[in-house]
């Protein structure tokens, strides 16, 4: 079955998700295929463009304009713009979708939110929680009974230990370690390369080996 498809958002994230949906139509092996119709973005330099091939639509009454049926998808990886982009589409009434790569195996017992994607190359094993609105992008791997809070963002190659969690709206940074048992607060950076092996506080934003808190933070109200 074939459902038209809108990406919220026209940055790099956007174009690697647009190979993401060529590969998965091309695979055809999770009996879905999509038609991707373009890109919604805020910012008007980015209106009329292609990306790879396919056309920025415009802001939001583009995706008003879109048809009645076509599902969406958020590819922003700042987790605060992310919430907000969601939210509008919301608004609109709009079913979100997950994306997940054909290379990607997700055991019966791992459980995935909406609007979450799984690029090519992550290992999920088992007893796993996703939440809504969750970006993985490629080669991270996530160990048994982990589990990785909403709208929160994994870039390349985060390792994310057994038993750790994430919590809601989290920035990992490309190479991070997340070690067993270890639990992160909600609205955490954590830099790239970091090693975090003690828990963090919400909030807050880490780097180093091991991972040392250098900002300090409030979370963002009403998210």
């Amino acid at each position: 079955m074939t459902k038209d498809l809108v990406i919220l958002g026209a940055g790099g994230f956007a174009r690697e998700a647009s190979l993401l949906v060529e590969e998965i139509n091309a695979a055809g092996i999770r009996g879905e295929t999509w038609n991707l119709l373009g890109f919604i973005d805020e910012d008007r330099a980015r209106w009329n463009q292609k990306l790879r091939g396919y056309p920025v639509l415009g802001g939001w009454e583009a995706l008003e304009k879109a048809p009645p049926g076509a599902v969406v998808i958020c590819v922003v990886g700042k987790p605060a713009d992310k919430r907000k982009m969601v939210q509008k589409a919301l608004v609109q009434a709009r079913s979100f979708i997950n994306l997940v790569h054909p290379s990607v195996t997700l055991a019966e017992d791992v459980q995935v939110g909406r609007g979450v994607l799984v690029n090519k190359g992550t290992v999920c094993t088992t007893n796993i929680e996703i939440g809504d609105q969750v970006s993985i992008n490629p080669g991270c791997g996530i160990g048994h009974d982990a589990v990785i809070g909403a709208y929160s963002t994994l870039l390349w190659r985060v390792n994310i230990s057994g038993a750790a969690e994430i919590g809601e709206g989290c920035l990992i940074g490309t190479g991070a370690t997340v070690l067993q048992g270890i639990k992160v607060g909600r609205d955490c950076i954590v830099g790239a390369g970091a090693v975090v092996t003690k828990d963090l506080p919400s909030g807050c934003t880490a780097a180093g080996v091991p991972a040392r808190v250098i900002k300090e933070g409030s979370v963002e109200q009403g998210s």
